[in-house]
């Protein structure tokens, strides 16, 4: 039965998923819609990036990530690499050699907790996210679809097949065709797609005449592997003509052989297979008054790299803390519009970096020379190693006030003296303090915002103190017992206070 909410989510895929997560931990009542009666069944996206595995390190969710990835690697032969765990991803189909990362490299070095948590499948992710939601007890109701929506200022009347329900916020979380953006009557604008791309994993009667890895042709590019029967193809068609009917074997077959110029021949698909493109549209808004946008109805791609997945677990981090800090009444609804300020810019880097991708892909002769010279330079140390920061998202920065080179900058790994790191005091949400000063000035400054902000205290070590919001973004640093700006973060961020307590 639905239920009256402050916050109401549509989607519960593994966006959807965090977000509600997110806003139960802030203290929020919230309820999860989502049109299928069973998680989606199809193959989609098959690692994560640092910033969502840290994001999952500071809910306490990291053993269980670990463990899938354990599964992951076991079943998939590590990539052809035994006992390597070390994810890198491709760049339009040329793999990205971890042989030639440099890993000392500050911005990887800094973020290497996570290390045995990257290859972790959307499919098994979305499993582990709906245990976590379920034990903070949010509610997920499946088979109900969003048909209407009513903003009346102080809250959102939802028209489902359900029935009708009162909530306070409603946020799409509801994929590329979200039924909430186009309700709330939020602009998609972009660009058109160029292919169409398939993923499956089929029974091949004849394995043995494709070529292992990625390979290019004049009609687009397959690859086969890394596990047996795993194909993709992508197939320069100017994009499918309906994204959602079922793919069905001959399909496939079809797709396969126009590319590869081979008559191979696929006897049956294991599982659902995928239908793709490389559409790619950013919303207008992420919020209209009381409705709001995270994830695919917020932003579509191509899928290369992986980064649509992480992209929205960044909306759902980011906007999380801060929707339940509104519904809390500490915050101004003012500070929803850093979300939008915040995430806008990382989505569009996200759809130039695919669509740069579809460029070298193309089979004409002039893709094929930009190929070349993009195949030579990640050929390189430095060339690998810049591509693989990008797609790890270790680069990630939020332009924020404040002089600390970390500002703005997920926080890295940082180790305390009882031998813990300070993502372990993540696990409730909240705003860290890292306090490393002798006589725990900060945490005597902060005292007012008790509640909202965990002071970790620790030995004296550079950084001397760090102030690191919800979404494990780092809104102060200080390599001194030197609290100057951390007040005023702590007013811009965790909320202004009535009173104040002696310095």
């Amino acid at each position: 039965m639905l239920i009256e909410t402050d916050v109401t989510v549509v989607g519960a895929g593994p966006v959807g998923l965090v977000l509600a997560a997110e806003l139960a931990l802030a203290g929020a009542t919230v309820q999860v819609l989502e049109r299928l009666t069973e998680p989606a069944a199809a193959m989609k996206a098959m690692g994560i990036n640092v910033p969502t595995a840290e994001a999952l390190d500071r809910r306490g969710l990291l053993p269980a990530a670990e463990q899938v990835q354990r599964e992951t690697l076991e079943r998939m032969g590590s990539f052809g690499r035994p006992g390597d765990s070390r994810f890198t991803g491709h760049f339009a189909g040329m793999v990205l050699d971890a042989d030639l990362v440099d890993w000392a490299d500050p911005d990887l070095a800094a973020h290497d907790a996570v290390a045995g948590a990257r290859m972790v499948p959307q499919r098994e992710l979305e499993a582990l996210l709906a245990d976590h939601v379920a034990r903070l007890g949010v509610p997920v109701h499946r088979g109900v679809e969003v048909t209407a929506l009513d903003d009346t200022g102080d809250g959102v009347l939802v028209g489902t097949t359900a029935g009708a329900v009162r909530t306070g916020w409603l946020v799409g979380c509801d994929g590329g065709h979200s039924a909430v953006r186009r309700l709330a009557g939020i602009e998609f604008p972009g660009t058109d797609p160029e292919f169409t791309g398939y993923l499956a994993v089929a029974d091949i009667a004849d394995p043995e005449k494709l070529a292992d890895g990625w390979t290019w042709t004049p009609q687009g590019a397959y690859r086969y592997g890394p596990q047996p029967g795993r194909v993709v193809t992508v197939e320069f068609d100017g994009g499918p003509a309906d994204r959602s009917a079922p793919v069905t074997l001959a399909e496939l077959q079809a797709s396969l052989r126009r590319i590869s110029g081979i008559d191979v021949t696929l006897t049956a698909l294991r599982g659902t297979a995928t239908r793709w493109s490389d559409n790619a549209r950013q919303a207008a808004t992420y919020r209209s008054g009381r409705v709001l946008l995270a994830g695919d109805a917020a932003h579509v791609h191509s899928p290369f790299g992986g980064q649509g997945l992480n992209l929205g677990v960044g909306d759902a981090m980011n906007l999380g803390w801060k929707l339940g800090a509104v519904v809390a009444g500490w915050a101004p609804e003012g500070l929803l519009d850093t979300y939008d300020a915040e995430r806008r810019p990382l989505g569009a880097w996200v759809l130039d970096w695919t669509r740069a991708q579809v460029g070298v892909l193309r089979g004409d002769a002039k893709s094929a020379a930009l190929r070349q010279v993009v195949a030579d330079l990640l050929s390189t140390r430095d060339g690998t190693t810049y591509a693989v920061k990008q797609l790890s998202g270790v680069t990630q920065r939020i332009d924020l006030p404040g002089g600390h080179p970390l500002v703005g900058r997920h926080v890295p790994d940082l180790w305390l003296a009882d031998g813990s790191r300070l993502a372990d005091h993540g696990h409730a949400g909240g705003f860290l303090l890292l306090d490393r000063t002798p006589d725990r000035a900060f945490t005597r400054l902060a005292a007012p915002w008790t509640g909202r902000v965990t002071s970790v205290p620790d030995d004296f070590a550079t950084p001397a103190g760090v102030l690191v919001r919800p979404d494990g973004v780092v809104a102060w640093a200080s390599d001194s017992s030197d609290a100057d700006g951390l007040e005023a973060a702590l007013q811009h961020w965790a909320g202004v206070v009535a009173v104040r307590i002696g310095r």
